[in-house]
């Protein structure tokens, strides 16, 4: 019996099990589908599907610089031990490559990865491992000159916060100091212009709020939003902060003295607005044990 391509995506989506592995195992049962799932099953391949649904909050972020292109990738895990794991780190680093090739986090889930695609990867090693892991999301940089920086780093450029930095300029110590600096204050947009219309508005609304409360005339109202919306800008956007490495200075100022433009930044921190699901420890202990005598 011919094996369809259509066979073999019906059987991935009912199993989780990879594309070769889901051939296989139509080509082993000549076709029958409930027989190829047993096979899948038999062979420890359909666990993929059972665990895709499962919070997957710990894992890694890498960055990848190619010339003036750079990437940093999100990989979750359900853990941390398995974050931990040599070759787990090992395929998050291979998609961090494989990032630099394509624009979003969808056209990385379809790009080589030694011979095949990131999402079937992640299929088999969920069902190898034992525990959902998920591509979360990627973020592309691009400019004159690019630098990186990794917080909580647990092997070279991938750790818990990973930071890119896009400049203009000869100062590359300096715009790693910004990098640790965006590390470490997380603002929200590059400058005013870049940040969201919708969240000035609604800051905006919030002080005007908070000054009627107080009772004093319109015309001093105005006033006192005008700096309460500058002290807002110098807290979230990154140019107008005051730079963690010299307080007296903001980021712009620093970065003139320095003879740097920064254009650009992105920031990806591990399991960032993922709502963690708790796991008693014996029973994390346990499913750890069973994912590393996987790994073994």
């Amino acid at each position: 019996m011919t094996i369809t391509a259509a066979m073999v995506k019906d059987l991935r989506e009912r199993t989780g099990a990879g594309m070769m592995d889901a051939k296989k195992a139509l080509t082993e049962t000549g076709g029958d589908m409930e027989a190829a799932v047993d096979w899948l099953r038999t062979k420890g391949l359909a666990k993929a599907a059972r665990k895709s649904g499962r919070t997957a909050a710990e894992g890694l972020v890498a960055v990848a610089i190619e010339g003036g292109s750079a990437v940093a990738v999100e990989v979750n895990s359900e853990t941390d031990f398995v974050a931990k794991n040599a070759d787990f780190q090992q395929m998050v680093a291979g998609i961090a490559r494989a990032a630099l090739g394509v624009d979003d986090v969808r056209a990385l889930a379809a790009a080589d990865l030694g011979g095949t695609t990131v999402a079937d990867t992640l299929t088999d090693r969920i069902a190898t491992i034992g525990e959902n892991i998920t591509l979360r999301r990627m973020a592309a940089l691009r400019g004159g000159r690019v630098v990186s920086y990794v917080h909580n780093a647990v092997a070279d450029d991938m750790g818990k916060i990973g930071v890119l930095v896009a400049f203009n300029g000869d100062n590359d110590a300096f715009a790693k100091q910004v990098a640790m600096h965006v590390a470490a204050v997380n603002p929200a947009a590059l400058s005013e212009d870049d940040l969201d219309p919708a969240v000035i508005q609604k800051e905006r609304a919030i002080q005007m709020d908070i000054a009627r409360d107080s009772g004093k005339p319109e015309a001093v109202i105005e006033k006192m939003i005008i700096g309460r919306m500058k002290k807002f800008m110098s807290e979230v956007t990154l140019l107008n902060q005051a730079f963690v490495v010299n307080p007296d200075l903001t980021v712009a100022a620093a970065a003139q003295a320095a003879g740097v433009e920064i254009t650009g930044f992105v920031r990806l921190e591990t399991g960032e607005g993922i709502a963690k699901v708790k796991e008693d420890f014996a029973a994390e202990v346990a499913k750890t044990a069973a994912g590393d005598q996987a790994l073994a």
